[in-house]
């Protein structure tokens, strides 16, 4: 399955790339993609080339934070038709629901889910495509318009705590700094924003209820037949949600309005199982976890929803044909307490 997304979210590559040095048209014909293409931002593109494609950019570039710097410039409006409806929510936290509910209209491969405890409000994000390719640029971006989004909806009262990130830190942590204004973390158990709890209920000052309203009724046409997959769908929750030892079939299942009955009988229906997805998203954060040495093994068993070291080891080898220990070895990336 082709996970498309709309074009806009790849807003001012051109500029960008022009910036750091590259051909811009070069870049975007390597992953099958042409400057006709951006014109409009409501065209579907494959959400893998979009990846691919600041990933490349990166790496050609030698910019590591090619896609922050996509971020920085971002306006609320570069969402799309969402941002007239997220311009009038009375608080960040009814924005971040407008987010979850309209998210096919905005980039259906970034999966995005909020849990408060302890006066702390953390704002996971995922990228999710349908191949586990590196995606640490279209990462950022997401985090960076995120924050940017809150920053806008709420001004002077956005105040984040921290920012994460699974990958490693760049060279420079300068435009992180400037763009976050907040700790910023890397090698972390899961990418996203970390928050006073009380921010989510700040006033925003330009909500208007009746424009609220007009703008719903606005997307719940363009909303309306949409095809989506329940099984990506289902990935990207459990993607998030199995760090936080959440990613069980009932609580996916509430996340997406389903019963568990209808969840798993809509996924045969689609040719998959449940324990299918959590198999595969749980071997690529395997991978990832593993290639970040600061995380002791039975940590790493932890996220991945093994209570018992035993149980991770054994589907571990069954999965990578070698122990969790032998594994790193032989990838180079010891255990440092």
């Amino acid at each position: 399955m082709t996970i498309l997304v709309r074009s806009g979210v790849l807003t001012n590559f051109l500029e960008v790339a022009q910036h750091v040095g590259l051909n811009p048209q070069a870049e975007l014909a390597r992953v099958g993609l042409s400057k006709a293409m951006l014109q409009d931002p409501e065209h579907a593109i494959p959400g893998a080339a979009a990846v691919q494609l600041l990933e490349n950019a990166a790496e050609t570039s030698g910019c590591q934070t090619f896609g922050l710097r996509m971020a920085e410039s971002r306006q609320l409006s570069d969402l799309g038709a969402v941002s007239l409806l997220l311009t009038h929510q009375a608080t960040l936290r009814d924005g971040l629901q407008v987010l979850l509910e309209y998210r096919h209209l905005m980039n259906r491969a970034l999966a995005i889910y909020v849990e408060e405890a302890g006066g702390l409000a953390v704002i996971r994000e995922e990228v999710v495509t349908e191949n586990a390719a590196p995606r640490r640029q279209a990462t950022e971006l997401a985090i960076g318009v995120m924050g940017r989004l809150c920053a806008n909806l709420l001004g002077q009262h956005w105040r984040p705590v921290s920012v994460s990130f699974m990958h490693d830190a760049p060279d420079d942590l300068r435009l992180h700094r400037r763009i976050f204004g907040c700790d910023v973390l890397f090698r972390a158990e899961f990418n996203g924003i970390a928050c006073p709890a009380a921010a989510l209920a700040a006033p925003n000052p330009k909500a208007d209820p009746s424009m609220a309203q007009l703008a719903r009724r606005y997307l719940d046409t363009l909303q309306a037949g949409r095809d989506t997959s329940l099984a990506f769908e289902v990935r990207k929750a459990i993607y998030v949600l199995l760090p936080m030892g959440r990613a069980t079939a009932e609580q996916i299942a509430l996340a997406l309005g389903l019963n568990v009955r209808t969840l798993q009988r809509r996924l045969e229906d689609e040719g998959c199982s449940f324990s299918d997805l959590v198999n595969e998203v749980r071997r690529d954060l395997a991978q990832r976890y593993m290639q970040s040495p600061q995380y002791p093994l039975a940590r790493i068993a932890d996220l991945l929803g093994y209570s018992v070291a035993s149980s991770f080891t054994r589907w571990f080898t069954s999965q990578f044909g070698a122990s969790p220990a032998q594994w790193r070895a032989e990838h180079g990336k010891p255990y440092r307490s």
